[in-house]
């Protein structure tokens, strides 16, 4: 019972980190928090680069190599040029190294930057950092930096709903 008791606190403290942190992800109407770093491009990428010029999918993801990661980066791929209409910019960010994360970029042929984050900071910055990796969550910002909407978990593996919410993209043709 007391080894029950001792460790109760530690998954409360746990579970109160990760509540912590999504609350102070930026909401729809929020400015989106500037950021700087360092890219698969080989630049330092900012959010202000792109203010007043185009609109931001900045796509959250936990871990460079794995299933789901290259599942979501390879949806964003095989419809970059559909986010170039909407005039948007994607950047995928994680927290990881940036000559590893140029390695995964360069494996999956990505033709947009991935933000190596691999301090925290930015994710910090958004809410998203869960002690070493960041949650799977995009942020659609538009050109005056307004947080459109929002996307986590499964609901952001699928990168046509933040095409879809990019505030010029044009309605899907079936």
């Amino acid at each position: 019972m007391r080894r029950i008791l001792l460790t109760l606190p530690l998954l409360v403290s746990a579970t109160a980190s990760a509540d912590d942190a999504a609350s102070k992800r930026p909401e729809p109407g929020a400015t989106a928090p500037e950021f700087s770093a360092p890219a698969t491009n080989g630049k330092t990428i900012t959010l202000s680069e792109f203010k007043g010029k185009k609109a931001v999918v900045l796509a959250f993801f936990p871990k460079i190599f794995t299933g789901g990661c290259t599942k979501e980066m390879s949806g964003y791929r095989d419809i970059a040029a559909r986010f170039a209409d909407a005039d948007a910019q994607v950047l995928g960010a994680t927290i990881d190294p940036v000559e590893d994360v140029k390695k995964f970029s360069d494996s999956l042929k990505l033709p947009f930057p991935i933000l190596a984050d691999k301090d925290g900071t930015v994710a910090k910055a958004y809410g998203v950092d869960n002690g070493g990796h960041a949650d799977r969550v995009t942020f659609v910002i538009d050109k005056e930096g307004k947080v459109v909407k929002t996307f986590s978990g499964k609901d952001a593996l699928d990168p046509a709903p933040a095409l879809d919410s990019c505030p010029r993209a044009k309605p899907k043709t079936h």
